[in-house]
């Protein structure tokens, strides 16, 4: 297989023997950057446990100290003062039954991540087939159904990132330990 001159410039830099240390991965992550875009970079990391055990779920939601970049607009399912608050403290829109209609019927998709107070996830509820697949669900483990929807809308905004154990593919094997 033929490579361009970059690649052949980057390939250089990486000793594909060596194990490197976080920092120094990511030092090398820059060095070897050559796009004219922001590239992203992929973390896989082999936690030893079976994603078929509830037991040995690892699951869980980070806020990220410089955020991700992305603009995220956010739907709060929240009623009287919650709803208030949901609106002072950025949300982008507003959501009662006449939004779980729109989501039902037009398929209306404007938003990222949906936030609901516990009172409204009997409403919610009715569209989990829809958000469900498309990860929108709220979920009280990942912070997405509290009655603090404040400060769970400065999260989301500031660059809250949710992680989970995924199965191992093909992509990935599970490698035997010498």
């Amino acid at each position: 297989m033929k490579h361009g001159k970059k690649y052949i410039e980057s390939a250089a830099l990486v000793d594909r023997l060596k194990q490197y240390d976080p920092m120094e991965g990511m030092e090398l992550v820059c060095k070897t950057a050559k796009a004219k875009f922001d590239e992203t970079v992929e973390v896989s990391v082999r936690l030893g446990v079976d994603s078929r055990h509830a037991d040995q779920q690892v699951r869980g939601a980070v806020v990220l100290p410089h955020g991700t970049g992305k603009t995220v607009r956010v739907l709060v399912f929240a009623k009287g003062d919650k709803a208030h608050e949901a609106e002072e403290a950025g949300a982008d829109y507003i959501g009662d039954e006449a939004t779980v209609t729109k989501i039902q019927k037009e398929n209306w998709f404007e938003f990222d991540v949906c936030v609901a107070t516990p009172d409204m996830m009997g409403v919610v509820g009715r569209i989990g087939r829809i958000l469900g697949p498309k990860g929108l669900m709220p979920n009280p483990k990942s912070g997405t159904v509290t009655m603090d929807v404040a400060k769970a809308i400065k999260d989301i905004k500031a660059g809250k990132v949710e992680y989970r154990v995924t199965a191992p593919s093909a992509r990935f094997p599970s490698v035997p330990r010498s």
